[in-house]
């Protein structure tokens, strides 16, 4: 029994009606006509998308003019000139080219070309590519009514050629996508992307006032004029670890300004979950989180990725979610007349109500997101196997993946098990397809490590064996959102103290960056994670208490294990921070020295096997969360950010998530250097893959 302090009532939980499951759409495989007909005659066939309010498209000289005669942008380049003392002609010159380098070459010749090459790829990777039909009718109604905005998760570089074919195969007006400049030095390939609707932008603008201004007045024409869809990733970036991302706010701050100013009506978001049997990237992104730099976008890189043709890469399901209406949220929470106080064309910053309600909205499109995510059975082996890397009796993980199936349909996952098949064949299936990740051995159900061609040192051989573990989490990954709630609280149950709800409220902070928790939601989602634990039995809530039922100590344990990873690897964080972090730490110091830290904790103590804190993504999320909660400082000296370390709000932390019961104490400055993961970095950098610490 565990008492706690709650934030809400208790009767409101025990007497609440039983949440009904969301109701979703179904799913049509579009490959499967596609493999019953012609792909040229697919590619050449009569393609007349309706479009919003009937306009007309617009050509792409057409639409630069517009951008480059606006108020808006003409204001900041009479600012501009001033300030730099050029003539606004030069400025304006300026702002052609940024504009030329920029702008999309829509061409429906190359999208043909698109649709035929990718009919032959699609076939040849993946089993099916699933979409639901009714999201695609929301879609096209919502098209002809206002400006549309596409917002897909991102997992992989198919995403954005994926959700061209599919609006192409629907025949449905072709979005305008923001790519990153990489793609655009790909020779052939990065024209042929731009005359496919990609339209390419810089990862930063600094303090460029001139390439924001013809940045957000070419996004924001399109969306005015409704001449296609925007389509953009609101996390920034591909996810490496299949999570979620903390959505990034300047393009959704651009799209939300017109309707704020008047300008349209409306615009429909429409959240996009695209989610993958099996990732293509899927060993590259370990290899990426582990220092190893990512290879540079390029035509060769292209070609020399065609081997992939020859895998099986499963099923793909993507669901078009339902439109989210701009104006039905910003009502009662944005005061849009104090916009009429300035002249539309003068930029402004945005007021704080406004900047509040585009982050609440960023984070409710991700959740929408996650909540359609479909699930395969591979996701629930990964998340038991993750929980027994010595392996498994393939007996055992089938009996307890039928169990987690059941905990996941209670809790409203979006899970595609096939229909009257056998439990075993469902997961010989699953072992089959991804038998890079784990095989099966007399019995037994390990995770795969690449085989070395000699022998190897103990660096190397955690490296290979991190590379295992953080191929297979990224399946894992992928059901968190499902579990994360009440697998905060069952650690809270568990583990940290009597004070079940402070507790909780600790771990929501600590862990705000790694997963997607709505701003101000604590309360919500502790209530959410009682009345999920009480619902499947596992806890029972009599007056003020919290109590663990006879049943529930395989779902706590199980809990408990999913999340045990970030536990130990934060920890792993501040005892480096706290005992071996230098004073003159600098921010780019920062992994490389945890990962050396971490790898000795491995390699000479045997007594932490915690391979996920090597990864950059886990480290990178720590140290937010201790900067976020005052425990360590940023502050700049000449061109170098380092960082101030409050070793006693470290250590407090550290004492709450469990100091005592994990890692001894290890003077690293008596273990020699090479002795880390600096040496693996070292084997690579002979085979030319430079890990960014070394570099």
């Amino acid at each position: 029994s565990v008492s706690s302090s709650f934030p809400f009532s208790l009767l409101s939980i025990s007497s609440r009606k039983q949440r009904k499951n969301t109701i979703r759409d179904g799913f049509e495989d579009i490959l499967e006509e596609r493999r019953n007909s012609s792909d040229l005659k697919y590619a050449l066939r009569c393609y007349a998308p309706v479009l919003y309010k009937g306009v007309t498209p617009c050509k792409a000289n057409m639409l630069k003019n517009i951008v480059l005669q606006s108020d808006q942008l003409r204001y900041v380049i009479n600012q501009v000139s001033q300030e730099s003392g050029e003539a606004p002609d030069i400025i304006q010159e300026e702002a052609s080219v940024i504009l030329e380098e920029m702008a999309h070459r829509l061409q429906i010749s190359t999208v043909r070309f698109f649709a035929f090459a990718l009919s032959k790829a699609f076939k040849t990777l993946f089993q099916h590519v699933c979409v639901n039909e009714e999201g695609i009718q929301r879609l096209q109604q919502a098209i002809q009514e206002h400006p549309v905005v596409l917002l897909p998760s991102h997992r992989s570089y198919m995403d954005f050629l994926l959700m061209s074919y599919i609006l192409y195969t629907y025949d449905l007006a072709l979005p305008v996508i923001a790519a990153g400049m990489d793609f655009m030095g790909m020779k052939f390939v990065g024209e042929m992307l731009r005359m496919s609707g990609a339209f390419f932008i810089r990862r930063s603008f600094g303090g460029d006032k001139l390439y924001w201004a013809v940045f957000s007045e070419y996004v924001k024409t399109m969306l005015r004029n409704g001449f296609a869809p925007i389509e953009f990733f609101l996390e920034g970036t591909r996810s490496r670890t299949c999570k979620s991302l903390t959505p990034k706010l300047g393009l959704l701050n651009i799209v939300i300004e017109p309707f704020f100013k008047g300008e349209v009506f409306d615009v429909n978001l429409v959240p996009i979950s695209i989610s993958y049997e099996r990732i293509l990237e899927e060993s590259l992104y370990a290899r990426e989180l582990l220092g190893v730099p990512k290879p540079k976008e390029s035509t060769s890189g292209l070609l020399k990725a065609r081997r992939i043709l020859s895998e099986d890469y499963g099923s793909i399901h993507v669901y078009f979610g339902q439109p989210v209406s701009v104006r039905s949220l910003a009502q009662g929470k944005v005061n849009r007349s104090t916009y009429n106080l300035f002249p539309r064309h003068i930029p402004r910053k945005p007021m704080e109500e406004t900047q509040s309600f585009v982050n609440d909205t960023a984070y409710r499109i991700v959740r929408l997101q996650e909540d359609n995510m479909v699930l395969k059975p591979w996701v629930l082996m990964a998340s038991l196997l993750l929980q027994n890397l010595e392996g498994m009796e393939l007996s055992v993980l089938t009996e307890q993946t039928v169990w987690l199936r059941g905990l996941a349909l209670s809790y409203a996952a979006f899970l595609d098990w096939p229909d009257h098949a056998p439990t075993a064949k469902v997961v010989s299936s699953s072992l089959a397809l991804h038998r890079g990740l784990a095989c099966v051995s007399g019995g037994r159900v390990s995770l795969v490590v690449g085989e070395p061609l000699g022998p190897v040192t103990p660096e190397e051989a955690l490296f290979n064996r991190a590379v295992s573990v953080l191929s297979c989490a990224s399946y894992r990954n992928q059901v968190l959102h499902v579990f994360l709630r009440p697998a905060m609280l069952a650690v809270a149950m568990l583990h940290l103290s009597d004070e079940v709800y402070n507790c909780f409220s600790f771990l929501w902070d600590m862990f705000s960056n790694d997963f997607i928790l709505c701003p101000g939601d604590t309360v919500q989602d502790f209530e959410e994670a009682c009345y999920l634990l009480v619902k499947t039995g596992a806890v029972q809530m009599p007056q003020q208490d919290i109590v663990m039922t006879d049943i529930g100590q395989p779902t706590l344990s199980f809990f408990n294990g999913l999340l045990e990873p970030f536990l130990q690897g934060y920890q792993v964080v501040c005892r480096y921070l706290c005992e071996e972090a230098s004073e003159g730490l600098t921010e780019k110091q920062y992994i490389p020295a945890v990962r050396s830290f971490h790898s000795v904790l491995c390699v000479f103590t045997g007594n932490l096997r915690c391979y996920e804190v090597l990864s950059s993504d886990m480290q990178k999320n720590a140290l937010a969360a201790l900067l976020r909660m005052d425990a360590v400082r940023k502050v700049k000296v000449a061109d170098q950010v380092t960082l101030i370390v409050n070793k006693m709000a470290v250590n407090s932390i550290d004492d709450i998530l469990g100091k005592n019961r994990m890692i001894s104490h290890i003077n690293q400055t008596q273990i020699s250097p090479s002795l880390s993961l600096v040496a693996v970095a070292e084997d690579l950098c002979r085979d030319g893959l430079t890990p960014s610490y070394i570099r």
